[in-house]
């Protein structure tokens, strides 16, 4: 079982940056991959980064490639986000997921994942 907190979001001007943090619970946290969704308002929720147990592979999606960057201390059991040069259109609830299992590879799809934080909030004003 793994509990995720996530913290770091707040309102933001454009081009601004935010680190979102992502606290995980449990003893297999080093164990198993995790990744970054968001959900923005009448929007589907969409894979925005990914990471390997280890924090040796890595995965983004188009829209955010070269703009955030997602890590993992698992000595501190937490994963981050920073998110730079936003833009309104990165407005949305942040999620961090985990995914069960030891050793999975890191996944884009988010019904791979079973466990799931309360999400933050980033809102990018224009």
């Amino acid at each position: 079982q793994v509990q995720l907190v996530e913290s770091g979001g707040g309102l933001v001007q454009a081009g601004g940056s935010l680190r979102l943090s992502c606290a995980a619970s449990g003893r297999t946290f080093s164990s198993v991959a995790m990744g970054w969704f968001r959900q923005a308002p009448g929007k589907e929720r969409e894979f925005v980064a990914a990471i390997s147990w280890s924090g040796s592979s890595t995965y983004y999606a188009d829209s955010v490639k070269g703009r955030f960057t997602i890590s993992r201390d698992n000595s501190k059991n937490t994963m981050y986000l920073q998110v730079n040069s936003l833009n309104p259109e990165d407005t949305a609830v942040y999620y961090c997921a985990a995914r069960e299992g030891l050793y999975r590879t890191a996944s884009r799809d988010s019904d791979d994942y079973n466990y799931w934080g309360q999400g933050t909030q980033v809102t990018v004003s224009s």
